[in-house]
């Protein structure tokens, strides 16, 4: 497969599923037993914050007992060697997850743009921090003191993380690979568009079509963790 310097990847919940962590809409999903409203709106946690609490805390416990999988690792592995072989190249990876398995794969260069289960956000201060523990008993914010924690998460209403540096990694980008995405939650759903607006070659890898499926140029149907490994011994291949 030809490509120029710079690629972007957009990765979803179907490049963690192989990992144990739960899809955010397949059937038997993270919100199987919560309804979205429920749990992830910031109108929920004013009206029930114990319930949200109590619901980032066991999602933020689950995250920390699982491994980064084949998928990931062969990301980080395209992110380190890329540069290597092709001349100011650059791999920018955007991801919709909010897990920290591609950093424990290996992965720097790469934006959360739904937040992390692992970072706690202090409403008064606006700090963020790391975060492992629980946040349902209300502890004190480790930079001014308050009791104002919520999850660092992005809940529906809000504007996603660190969208300029996204749209700028796109108009720089001369490939974007979408992997594991259902193609339904924009603003993320809408990159392949800009993409092909910028006549940038785009690649979809997923265990099934996304609903932006006919907007690539190439579509590979299967799970991740052969996939993902496959295309990137594909491209480090073809810098020899």
């Amino acid at each position: 497969m030809s490509t120029g310097r710079n690629i972007v990847v957009l990765t979803g919940a179907g490049v963690s599923a192989e990992s144990g962590i739960d899809t955010f809409r397949a059937e038997g999903g993270l919100w199987e037993n919560h309804r979205v409203e429920d749990v992830a709106t910031p109108e929920a946690f004013s009206r029930d914050p114990d319930l949200v609490l109590r619901f980032y805390d066991m999602r933020r416990a689950a995250i920390q007992t699982k491994e980064p999988n084949a998928a990931h690792h062969a990301l980080a592995r395209l992110e380190a060697e890329w540069p290597r072989r092709v001349v100011g190249g650059t791999v920018t990876l955007v991801t919709q997850n909010v897990d920290d398995l591609h950093e424990r794969a290996g992965s720097f260069n790469l934006i959360h743009m739904h937040g992390e289960h692992l970072n706690a956000w202090c409403r008064a201060c606006e700090m963020r921090s790391v975060w492992t523990g629980a946040l349902s008993h209300r502890p004190q914010c480790p930079q001014c003191g308050a009791r104002a924690l919520r999850p660092d998460i992005l809940w529906f209403g809000e504007m996603p993380y660190r969208m300029a540096d996204i749209y700028d990694a796109m108009h720089n980008a001369d490939m974007f690979v979408s992997i594991g995405t259902s193609g339904a939650v924009y603003p993320a759903a809408g990159l392949v568009r800009i993409a092909r607006d910028n006549g940038v070659q785009t690649l979809e890898l997923n265990l099934d079509p996304s609903q932006g499926s006919d907007l690539f140029d190439e579509s590979r149907i299967g799970p991740a963790t052969r996939l993902v490994p496959g295309w990137v011994d594909e491209m480090l291949a073809g810098t020899k």
